[in-house]
């Protein structure tokens, strides 16, 4: 309970003193809001109040006093007077001051935020006398309450902030954005439109408050109805009531199926170029204040600044990805000619790619380590560019000297290669699947986990489809020699552990 000065000194002193009372009657009379004694009998009856009453209720004095026309608790808010009463027989129990905030209605109509303070001294048998002021604090809880819906709007905006930068799609950051608009503008329904230039028509992205999440309203051609009237001329519209507003164009059919009247819909522009509408709508008359327009007017400028962002990154990725599609064309473009001029190897850089990427996947490699095993595998070879004709046509074996050359191969792909930025991280399978487990491959003579995880995935594959495959100096193996050999080169040539995943995987292929 709020502790103050007790104004029942002051009715204590009029009691005391004969000369008090016209002076401290005076005094109370020109209070701000009113002074009051009553009973807390049934209907709380006033015994004195002030003549502030009338500016504080509407009442004249007469009509208060003794309950004569009107008692005080019935001007007291239907929704306040069980805490009204339940509070101030509270404090009689204990014998304390109380002080209370709550609504009165006034005679016009009006309803009013009030404080009382007061205090209780026993008057008789299970009566009290209480004695108070009561002061009106409607502008103090405007403030407040304008103070509290600033602070919930700007926590709204920093929500669809965090939103905007998890990066999530825009039909998420636009839903996040309607589900504000719904609490802070306290509307029943909202939507958002995209203007879609080459078909002139706006396309209902994402909806709230009506029966589905889901966009359900057709789309809307540009100058056609609500939206598109407001689309067209870049100008907001307000209808407080669309039942008595005189247009010119159709009522959307959700008016009616939802039962909505008031509505307000805002066009979004960046830089003068429309990209939506926001359109919002209420089962009552909307007749918002300046702050609500305002409010608004933010959203509306976020909203437009996500979809530019949006699409600015969705064709940003489109076009990464028409990138991407030309890096890999060219790429197959390489393996096929190498393959064209070593005729001996026609199609093993596309049979080893599919096998290298499922050994690749069982291994654990997820995403871009797959992406890059694979270009990997197509480039295995690209280093034979440079080996001359006669040493990569020779239809016997090689000499010592042309092995030296031959073996050359996976420097020159290092060489080519390690200035195409996205091929760097692609370079492990054409500069090492030469290299063996035991140290003995070239051309650095990497040993064990020294070779990197690609490479040596690699090159059992590769094995795997130059055993399997004829030669012109020799004839393919069979499957299960082919096997039988990788299996004896675990731990030479290939790494144990690749080779233990990667006969099954085989063995299951060839049931």
């Amino acid at each position: 309970m709020s502790k103050f000065k007790p104004e029942q000194e002051i009715f204590s002193a009029l009691e005391e003193s004969s000369d008090a009372p016209v002076n401290l009657e005076i005094l109370l009379n020109n209070l701000p809001g009113m002074a009051y004694r009553c009973l807390n009998n049934a209907n709380w009856e006033m015994k004195f109040v002030s003549q502030g009453c009338k500016d504080l209720t509407g009442y004249e004095q007469i009509e208060l006093l003794n309950n004569a026309d009107v008692a005080y608790a019935d001007i007291i808010h239907p929704d306040d007077r069980k805490y009204v009463r339940d509070e101030v027989q509270k404090a009689l129990s204990q014998s304390c001051q109380f002080e209370l905030q709550y609504r009165i209605i006034k005679a016009d109509g009006e309803e009013r935020f009030v404080l009382e303070r007061g205090i209780g001294r026993p008057f008789s048998a299970g009566l009290f006398q209480i004695e108070g002021f009561i002061t009106d604090i409607t502008k103090q809880k405007q403030a407040e309450s304008k103070l509290l819906k600033m602070l919930a709007r700007q926590n709204a905006i920093l929500d669809i902030e965090r939103v905007i930068k998890t990066g999530s799609d825009l039909r998420v950051i636009l839903g996040s954005l309607l589900d504000q608009v719904m609490m802070q503008l306290e509307v029943d329904a909202a939507s958002v439109a995209l203007y879609e230039k080459e078909l002139q028509q706006l396309h209902f992205y994402s909806l709230r408050g009506f029966s589905s999440r889901q966009p359900s309203r057709a789309p809307v051609r540009l100058g056609e109805g609500l939206a598109g009237k407001a689309a067209l001329d870049r100008e907001g519209i307000h209808l407080v009531d669309i039942a008595q507003a005189d247009h010119d164009f159709e009522i959307p059919e959700c008016f009616q199926k939802y039962d909505l009247v008031g509505y307000y819909g805002l066009p979004l522009e960046i830089k003068g170029r429309l990209v939506g509408i926001l359109e919002v709508f209420s089962r009552s008359p909307l007749q918002p204040d300046t702050d609500w327009f305002d409010f608004v007017d933010l959203l509306a400028g976020q909203a437009a600044v996500s979809i530019e962002n949006m699409l600015l990154f969705e064709n940003l990725q489109d076009s990464n990805i028409r990138l991407e599609l030309a890096y890999d064309n060219t790429l197959e473009g390489w393996s096929k000619a190498l393959e064209l001029r070593d005729r001996e190897t026609v199609g093993h850089s596309h049979r080893v790619v599919d096998l290298t990427i499922k050994l690749g996947r069982t291994m654990g490699l997820r995403g871009e380590e797959l992406v890059h095993l694979r270009r990997g595998a197509l480039l295995h070879d690209i280093g034979k560019m440079g080996v001359p004709d006669h040493i990569m046509r020779k239809p016997g074996p090689l000499t010592a000297a042309e092995w030296d050359i031959m073996r050359q191969h996976p420097t020159h792909a290092f060489n080519w290669l390690s200035g195409i930025e996205f091929l760097r991280q692609a370079l492990d399978i054409p500069y090492c699947h030469h290299e063996h487990w035991d140290g003995s491959g070239y051309p650095r003579g990497l040993k064990g986990t020294e070779i990197p995880l690609a490479a040596r995935i690699f090159a059992v594959v590769d094995v795997w489809d130059a055993l399997t495959n004829d030669r012109p100096y020799r004839q393919a193996f069979t499957k299960e020699e082919a096997l039988a050999q990788i299996e004896k080169e675990s731990g030479h040539h290939f790494d144990p552990q690749i080779v233990e995943v990667f006969l099954p995987i085989v063995r299951r292929m060839l049931k």
